[in-house]
């Protein structure tokens, strides 16, 4: 008895050959939208707004990591540079985190879809 492996199935295969963004409801082709049916450009804007919040929670890690180590630690004035050092790593890590929880929360929520108008034909 020969047994048939069966066909892999996409979620592609799901959807008809132009599909609507659900972020700002242009019509794209299948190909160009993401497993969540984002465009690319919508995909760009939520990265830049996420990148923007990341910078926000960086530096407001950064502060928090330079109120522990002035308060907590208390440099002496010979390595001050690698204490800004520090800080500044913290900062860039901060943000790193900042933006991916954010743009994950941004897909997650989706608030775009509900709220997105129609482009005019």
């Amino acid at each position: 008895m020969v047994v048939k492996s069966p066909e892999k199935v996409s979620w592609r295969d799901r959807y008809p050959d132009e599909v609507t963004c659900v972020r700002c409801l242009e019509v794209y082709d299948q190909g160009r939208l993401d497993r969540m049916l984002w465009c690319d450009l919508c995909r760009f804007r939520a990265r830049e707004r996420a990148a923007l919040y990341g910078w926000l929670g960086g530096v407001a890690f950064g502060l928090s990591c330079a109120a522990y180590v002035w308060i907590a630690i208390r440099p002496t004035d010979l390595i001050v540079g690698a204490w800004a050092a520090t800080l500044a790593t913290a900062v860039w890590i901060g943000q790193k985190v900042t933006r991916e929880f954010i743009y994950g929360a941004m897909r997650f929520k989706n608030s775009r879809a509900a709220e997105a108008v129609p482009p005019s034909s």
